[in-house]
């Protein structure tokens, strides 16, 4: 057993931290640079001046992608998505999850569905199936191509799966001697439990459905029903989304399109970088919970 007060401890826990910090801030500086360029003026972006700090300080570029509707709009889409989104995931997660975490006395075939759920981790049809899958449906160019594809993460499930089979089965015996059923067990005990990992699950169902660009490229017929990301992915890869007037060019020219962009993807990323902080707290504990199986 290695004592926390020798050198050998100490020198370690040092080497992590170092470590840590450096991996810590090598993953913020991007979006510190990021920042720093959207809010300088096109002459210093331009001669390369700008680092951690903007130079010749300017909101044109917010303003500019502010006024510009397909931004907006885009925006508001996916605000729609990840509210729907989550709601969706999470309902479903725990309706999947709470059955899937009884013995397999208590629930026969739970192996053969637990083993159905984890052969679409490894396995899928592919994108030419799905998107076949979802014309079939008539929901190309609707919100809910978005939002069923991605209607029952797995991964989410085995976490929160794992997290109620770790929760003491004295409660839910005391329940049913009580005359309570399994509806009001998983509402009343199972769910004030599982705070923790609802918490975390929420936060990861919110960033899959913000960060996702694809499948709005996919599905979404049109550019207006785009959502943010995948409106984004079209300006970073292309500067015509952003030049649509002779006013659009004189504006560019005073700002560039690369602090547009940046200041675009900054946003982009903001409202996730806003509510990270709220459920951060839960993350740590509910990880750790729902991965460690009894």
């Amino acid at each position: 057993m290695i004592k926390t007060t020798s050198w050998a401890y100490r020198g370690f826990t040092i080497a992590n931290y170092v470590f840590l910090i450096s991996l810590s801030v090598l993953c913020i500086l991007p979006l510190i640079h990021l920042l720093a360029m959207s809010l300088s003026s096109n002459n210093a972006v331009a001669t390369g001046s700008v680092t951690f700090w903007p130079v010749e300080f300017t909101w044109k570029s917010y303003q500019f992608i502010i006024d510009k509707p397909e931004f907006m709009a885009s925006f508001i889409i996916s605000i729609k998505r990840v509210v729907l989104g989550v709601i969706v995931n999470m309902v479903l997660t725990i309706l999947v999850a709470y059955p899937l975490s009884k013995e397999a006395g208590s629930f026969k075939g739970r192996t053969v569905y637990v083993w159905i759920f984890v052969f679409t981790m490894l396995f899928s049809g592919g994108i030419i199936p799905l998107y076949m899958t979802m014309r079939s449906l008539g929901l190309l160019d609707t919100i809910w191509a978005l939002i069923l594809t991605h209607a029952v993460p797995v991964y989410n499930v085995v976490i929160l799966l794992n997290f109620f089979r770790a929760l003491p089965k004295e409660l839910e015996e005391a329940a049913l001697m009580d005359g309570a059923g399994q509806w009001r067990i998983l509402w009343n005990i199972y769910l004030p439990l599982s705070t923790p990992s609802l918490a975390t699950l929420t936060l990861f169902a919110t960033v899959s459905h913000w960060n996702s660009w694809f499948d709005g490229i996919l599905f979404m017929n049109t550019p207006s029903h785009y959502p943010l990301q995948s409106y984004l992915y079209t300006v970073v890869v292309g500067l015509d989304t952003l030049i649509k007037s002779n006013t659009d060019l004189e504006v560019l020219a005073l700002i560039s399109d690369r602090t547009a962009r940046a200041a675009q993807i900054f946003l982009g990323a903001l409202p996730i970088l806003i509510i990270y902080p709220f459920l951060q707290r839960y993350f740590t504990k509910g990880i750790i919970l729902g991965s460690v199986k009894e």
